[in-house]
């Protein structure tokens, strides 16, 4: 096996150690299979493009090609037999779009779903490309230390802890087996070494080159370690707004994320548009009607919407607050839980009820945050969690909610949960439902009884997600959405009013089986949650209750479209009108939209909001067909100013420039007028051309030979006949002229003898050649290789100048016997 084919086996193995930090995101070893499979096919198909000696563009083409095949056999559409079709695009775009909705729900580590692995099949397989590539054919290995590098970028802009160090090791020695890999085939190819005395000098041996091959792979490894340390905060990258982290609005925005955990908005979205019902959650309460789980809270409202913090507290197994004997009023009942998680909900916030006051059975690494009442964990996830729990149960009554007193202006809650955006329209609208209302409770009411079919409101899942202020905003103007603008904007409105409010997120109590009940994906909810002081956080459900499959009502809260006064209920008791979800007659169904006025059809799937997957693919691909024709445009520019050049020009008076003798009559022999040194330059330009135009068809060129050769041998080597071998004949003799006749040849129509010769050329080459010479040229990427290798050399003169003139200054040349 030769260098270049030993190289990219190492470049393919050094690829897959790198992959090594993905082992902390999956679950299981599914992935790495994929990745084995895809990354040693793409290897065997590089090995046998250079074994069968096929130009660089194949060479890549054949892998990119095998990665296409790889993915469509991992991945079917089941539409394909194993070449793809239309319809396997079109599945890649969909699992594109079910991986960032995972990446929006799950946390790590994250199952084996088809979008994760699908994304982590192609990344892989594109890096080893890049590796080969780069290690191979442009051999600048250090370079492939960078796709290399963005591997374990994944990792550390998602992983909810620490990222493991171990992975990572495994990576780095990877890049350096690459460096030395490179070194050894630099210096086999250079035969062998010896020292200046004679000595036979190893391979392994320590040299220049190896030096600084090693410097350079340290420095990359501490820059990799290092880097991290240095930047304040991996969570607003671009890797992660794309992914996990962000405002907490399902845009991807910058702002206050979740730390890597989970977007709750993003991942409200997701599962209320998901197209299957799957069951997540079975519950068992001895309450007779149970309230909503909730399992977290966005409490921070800016320009860009709504955003979650990341949690802090102590261990669960320190003990949790019991609400009981801290409020003004209320009745309280407590009562027990269990709950068993499926393996369709992996988050790293476990789903409890408020005032829980004792938990059993999560386990270690999970903890619980006062201040939004939620167990979270920074280790473990609710996959597969079963689990019991004691809570409290806390039922008001309008009369004692009213005794509430307003909070102080310099209270850390109301200064914290009353900020607003500035939005003059909000701000009107707030000012005239509050105006009269003497207490905070009243406020509230007057906002929440807003949300009415009454006043126009209605429910639809196909409205855009209420991201930033000004789509909420444009919510209260539109008066159509799901249970995420109707929390989100009665949050907002309570805020304006002077009352501390936050969005909570969690699940309606699903519909009842046995002595249980079945949540699902469509159970997905957001409501209010409001502070009145001296009974701590309390709930108002504005979004229509007859809409949303489990809503319930409270006491203080009732249903406002049903028209029938609402019986004293505790907290957690449907409204029992005609339009509520639990009524008679309605038992448990699930949400609907405006399209399905009769709740049979579920809830409206048809027109969520759109992905734009399919175009971020098809700016990708054009981005990459521009790329792969930017030889053919470099080519085809050069081509049209050489042939501008060497057109022929109208004929003007001769201006004697210098001359350089008299003859005998006295007269100038020797005449330098424009138009003659205009046509050398001609000359030159039409043999520049034609010299690239024998590179371009393979036809060798001997910088040897005199201009008639060459000319003669490209006629003989090209087989031209007739007017391309007259053509051919005229630039040689142009060029021949220009260089050592002392007038040039003017008037030759230099433009067409080149067309002429290329059509030649093109008649008497192969297809692949021909094609080439087009996409391809490689006069052009001749060109660049010989830039990149001078500048490579001019670096490397340049740092070893550096070098000398820092050893100048070293403290180690002050040491005694330095220089003995």
């Amino acid at each position: 096996m030769t260098g270049r084919r030993r190289l990219g086996m190492v470049a393919a193995a050094a690829t897959l150690l790198a992959a090594a930090p993905i082992t902390s995101i999956f679950d299981t070893w599914n992935w790495l299979i994929r990745c084995i499979l895809a990354v040693g096919l793409i290897a065997g198909a590089a090995l046998l493009a250079r074994t069968l000696r096929f130009p660089t563009w194949a060479q890549a083409l054949s892998m990119v090609v095998v990665l296409l095949l790889s993915l469509t056999w991992m991945f079917p559409s089941g539409h394909e037999v194993f070449i793809p079709t239309p319809a396997t695009f079109g599945h890649f775009a969909d699992l594109f779009t079910q991986a960032g909705q995972d990446t929006r729900s799950y946390g790590v580590p994250v199952p084996d779903r088809d979008g994760l692995l699908f994304v982590a099949v192609l990344g892989i397989g594109a890096v080893a490309i890049a590796v080969d590539l780069l290690t191979v054919v442009a051999r600048r290995p250090a370079l492939a230390g960078l796709p290399m590098l963005a591997i374990y970028s994944v990792p550390v802009a998602i992983y909810v802890d620490s990222v493991p160090v171990f992975p990572f090791i495994v990576g780095s020695t990877g890049f350096l087996w690459l460096l030395v890999s490179d070194n050894i085939d630099r210096v086999r190819r250079f035969g062998r070494r010896f020292t200046g005395d004679g000595r036979d000098v190893d391979v392994w041996e320590p040299s220049p080159l190896a030096a600084a091959g090693r410097r350079l792979g340290v420095v990359g490894v501490a820059a990799a370690v290092l880097l991290p340390l240095l930047v304040p905060t991996v969570t607003g990258g671009l890797l992660s707004q794309i992914t996990q982290s962000g405002n907490g609005i399902g845009t991807g925005g910058a702002g206050i994320g979740t730390g890597g955990r989970i977007n709750l908005f993003a991942s409200l979205n997701g599962r209320l548009t998901q197209g299957d019902t799957v069951q997540i959650i079975k519950l068992t309460t001895n309450e007779p009607n149970p309230y909503y789980l909730r399992f977290g809270v966005a409490d921070q409202l800016t320009n860009q919407g709504f955003g979650n913090r990341s949690p802090v507290g102590n261990a669960v197994s320190r003990g949790m607050p019991d609400p009981r004997g801290g409020t003004a009023g209320g009745d309280f009942q407590q009562y027990h839980a269990q709950i068993e998680v499926s393996d369709g909900l992996q988050q790293s916030m476990l789903p409890i009820y408020s005032n829980t006051i004792r938990a059993a059975d999560l386990g270690g690494g999970w903890s619980f945050d006062p201040n939004q009442q939620v167990i979270f964990s920074n280790r473990q996830t609710t996959k597969g969690k079963k689990y019991n729990f004691d809570y409290v149960r806390a039922a008001y009554s309008e009369a004692e909610l009213r005794t509430a007193e307003p909070l102080n202006k310099d209270n850390p809650l109301r200064t914290q949960y009353t900020n607003t955006p500035p939005d003059s329209d909000v701000d009107t609208l707030v000012a005239g439902l509050v105006k009269g209302k003497t207490t905070e409770y009243d406020k509230m009411r007057a906002l929440y009884d807003y949300f009415s079919k009454e006043n126009g409101f209605s429910y639809s899942l196909s409205t855009e997600p209420a991201g930033s202020s000004s789509q909420i905003a444009a919510f209260l103007k539109n008066k159509v959405g799901y249970c995420q603008q109707y929390a989100a904007a009665l949050a907002w409105m309570a805020r304006v009013a002077g009352i501390p409010a936050r969005v909570a997120f969690g699940f309606t109590k699903g519909a009842q089986q046995g002595s249980s009940w079945i949540i699902t994906n469509r159970n997905a909810h957001a409501w209010t949650e409001v502070y009145l002081q001296g009974f701590g956080w309390i709930p108002f459900d504005a979004t229509p209750a007859s809409s949303v499959a489990g809503s319930t009502r409270s006491e203080w809260a009732p249903d406002p479209d049903n028209t029938t006064p609402a019986a004293t209920t505790p907290a957690g008791v449907a409204a029992s009108g005609a339009d509520s979800s639990v009524a008679p007659g309605n038992p448990d169904r699930l949400d609907r939209g405006l399209d399905d006025p009769t709740g049979a059809g579920g809830f409206d799937t048809g027109n969520t909001p759109a992905s734009y997957t399919a175009l971020w693919i098809a700016a990708g691909l054009a981005l990459l067909i521009a790329l792969l024709l930017v030889p053919a445009l470099r080519r085809l520019l050069v081509r049209r100013r050489r042939h501008a050049a060497t057109a022929p020009k109208a004929p003007k008076a001769p201006k004697v420039l210098s001359a350089s003798g008299t003859g005998p009559s006295g007269q100038h022999d020797i005449v330098v007028t424009p138009e003659a040194v205009r046509a050398r330059e001609d000359a030159h330009a039409a043999w520049d051309e034609l010299l690239d135009t024998m590179i371009d068809f393979r036809i060798p060129v001997d910088p040897t030979e005199t201009p008639r050769v060459t000319a003669q041998r490209l006629i003989t080597d090209a087989v031209l006949l007739d007017e391309p071998a007259t053509a051919a004949t005229l630039l040689g003799t142009a060029e021949e002229r220009a260089r050592y006749a002392r007038k040039p040849l003017q008037g030759g129509e230099l433009t067409v003898a080149l067309v002429r010769v290329r059509k030649g050329l093109a008649r008497s080459a192969t297809r692949r050649t021909r094609i080439t010479a087009a996409l391809f040229p490689p006069s052009v990427l001749l060109r660049w290789r010989l830039a990149m290798a001078e500048g490579s050399t001019r670096m490397v003169a340049a740092g070893s100048r550096l070098r000398d003139s820092l050893a100048r200054f070293s403290p180690r040349r002050m040491l005694a016997g330095r220089g003995r």
